[in-house]
């Protein structure tokens, strides 16, 4: 408690800080982009439309009994990018701060949770092609779509305390940032962006099912896709999943980070 206390003070402290912060990589992140923020929109949007012409036509997705693939699709694609991107420039975002660090204080924590804020800022504005796809494919809008809030906090949790551990990590490690990209990879097959584990067939089927139940990703997709896709409210079990995925990420990040933070500038 007293370690979350004193986060939260430097938090409030530094919290203009954290706002600059966000805007100047907004700024950088578009400056000599000509569509500028519209390729947030755009991009899932083409990236949408290939997987489901691949998907569709060669693997006959519209026979695996997965309702309205086009948005099924998107909402895996868009919530698992946002983890990727999170945790994978949260990883870097000490080494990028070094020169900052050395010169004033700052608390170190303020960089890689930087990083995860402006993944979630590009993950808002790349709902809109969400909202454009449901159009397209005249998908419900349910009531539940409120509820997804849930699914997209705790996930924001749990990947800013994956990001908090990697930052860390790599600063005495740097092999990790080049293993993040293939984990990430198989990762991305095990959580059931573009397929449904519970529609598949097959004698390893059930031991598949069984594994991706154990992939914090797949309960957070699940869970956004209940509300928004199926208008379901969120059952126990993804509730508590979620949560409890999300608590044990932040507080095993906040005490590898508050362990090995003395010791980043000797390293970067």
């Amino acid at each position: 408690m007293r370690m979350l206390k004193a986060y939260c003070q430097d938090f409030w402290r530094f919290r203009f800080l954290l706002q600059n912060l966000i805007g100047r990589d907004f700024k950088l992140k578009y400056r000599r982009s000509v569509l500028g923020v519209v390729w947030s929109v755009l991009n899932p949007l083409l990236m949408c439309l290939v997987m489901v012409a691949v998907f569709s036509s060669i693997l006959d997705m519209r026979g695996s009994g997965i309702d309205n693939f086009p948005v099924y699709l998107i909402i895996g694609q868009l919530l698992f990018n946002f983890f990727n991107e999170a945790t994978s420039t949260a990883m870097s975002s000490m080494l990028s701060a070094a020169p900052l660090i050395k010169k004033v204080y700052i608390p170190k924590y303020i960089f890689p949770l930087e990083r995860v804020c402006f993944a979630l800022v590009n993950c808002l504005f790349s709902f809109i092609a969400l909202v454009l796809v449901m159009l397209v494919t005249g998908a419900k809008l349910h009531a539940t779509a409120i509820l997804a809030v849930y699914p997209l906090a705790t996930l924001f949790i749990f990947s800013l305390g994956i990001g908090l551990m990697l930052a860390a990590a790599t600063v005495f490690f740097r092999d990790i940032m080049h293993l993040w990209g293939v984990f990430t990879t198989a990762l991305m097959y095990f959580s059931a962006v573009f397929y449904d584990p519970m529609t598949m067939g097959g004698t390893s089927a059930e031991l598949l099912r069984s594994f991706i139940g154990y992939n914090p990703m797949y309960w957070y997709i699940k869970g956004f896709r209940m509300t928004v896709l199926y208008g379901q409210v969120l059952d126990f079990n993804t509730i508590w999943v979620c949560a409890l995925c999300a608590v044990i990420a932040l507080v095993l990040g906040l005490i590898v980070f508050r362990s090995q933070q003395d010791k980043f500038v000797l390293h970067i």
